[in-house]
């Protein structure tokens, strides 16, 4: 078992991160809950919610189970879930546990964070995805009019990611998941990238066995970003490269027709086309974009998707500010920076790329 200690102004928590880690959640939570309620979807739960319920049964536990996907970050499943709680009355040591993907752990995290005005919350992910959004803190559901803007920063008391959860992942989520593991390389290093390039080559390689080495890595990068910028003020806001328009396909393709990696994907290919016209140098964009094709990524925007539409969600997007669009921008590998870019230069180079990938 591997363990990594998160350390922010205001919180410190350890990521386990081994196999057969479900089995000894009596061993790894603080003993200090009065109850626990178990958050997963009807896919996760299948799998992994009788044992983790087994795990627990030495305390007073409860499970609630969502359908699986991004509609499930919604506030019609968030005031459920809060109805179902107060109904049972669960005071505040009880501990919500996230027993799922990202969408899980984006919902219970909201519904810890404002249930009876915080409790406890522990973060099972088990999916490859998960490993970037179950650390630092960042909790959220979707609005009709962008994604992730109703949400809190609130912190978990333990991350504990069984790896054995990866096994049953498709080769999809596999995908979407692995494409947040490219992005750490890109903003990290060069090294990081060459390595991580190297080991999964194409979409035959990206085996469980393959992606585990890694995982480690890329949390470790994302818990040295959000160490010194905790409430997204500064550097953190690198951890979004990609995903200004990756979340604005999201929203005007409609949640779930792209997995979030497929979209943070194409986010990433136009990010670096937008800093070539803004830096005005080269970057290795069909070096990145070929081996996204090679890992059956996309790096086209859906045909059928309107510019105006897609800048109109930019702008509504939680990364904007006062009207501007923001932008993680590369300079190279392992350098990139968040600049306030021109609407008229997005759309320019925007119009460009969604035509050459015509």
């Amino acid at each position: 078992m591997d363990k990594l200690i998160i350390q922010t102004k205001h919180a410190d928590y350890p990521v386990y991160i081994g196999p057969g880690l479900r089995f000894r959640l009596a061993e790894l939570i603080p003993d200090q809950y009065s109850s626990f309620y178990i958050i997963t979807d009807d896919q996760v739960g299948r799998y992994y919610g009788d044992e983790v319920y087994e795990a627990l049964s030495g305390f007073k536990t409860y499970i609630y189970t969502v359908q699986s996907g991004e509609n499930a970050k919604s506030m019609k499943v968030y005031q459920e879930i809060l109805d179902d709680m107060l109904e049972k009355q669960l005071d505040r040591r009880t501990c919500v546990v996230a027993l799922g993907g990202g969408v899980v752990g984006d919902l219970a995290g909201f519904v810890a964070a404002t249930y009876l005005r915080g409790v406890g919350f522990i973060q099972m992910p088990t999916t490859l995805l998960a490993h970037d959004s179950s650390v630092g803190g960042k909790v959220a559901i979707n609005h009709k009019m962008g994604k992730n803007l109703i949400g809190a920063f609130y912190h978990p008391s333990a991350v504990i990611y069984d790896s054995e959860t990866l096994e049953t992942l498709s080769l999809r989520e596999r995908r979407s998941g692995f494409a947040e593991l490219i992005k750490h390389s890109l903003i990290d290093s060069v090294q990081f990238f060459d390595q991580l390039k190297a080991a999964v080559p194409n979409e035959t390689a990206m085996t469980p066995e393959n992606i585990q080495p890694f995982i480690k890595e890329g949390i470790r990068v994302k818990a040295g970003i959000v160490s010194q910028d905790e409430r997204e003020s500064g550097i953190r806001t690198h951890l979004n490269f990609g995903h200004t328009l990756g979340h604005a396909i999201e929203s005007e393709y409609g949640y779930g027709r792209l997995a979030h990696g497929e979209a943070v994907a194409i986010g990433m290919v136009f990010a670096m086309h937008l800093s070539e016209a803004h830096y005005r140098r080269k970057l290795p964009i069909d070096k990145v974009s070929s081996w996204l094709k090679a890992l059956g990524l996309p790096t086209q925007v859906p045909a059928g998707l309107n510019i105006e539409n897609i800048l109109h969600r930019m702008r509504y997007d939680k990364k904007t500010q006062a009207g501007s669009l923001r932008f993680v921008l590369m300079k190279e590998i392992g350098s990139v920076e968040t600049k306030t870019v021109a609407i008229e230069e997005v759309e320019e180079v925007l119009s460009a790329f969604m035509k050459k990938n015509k």
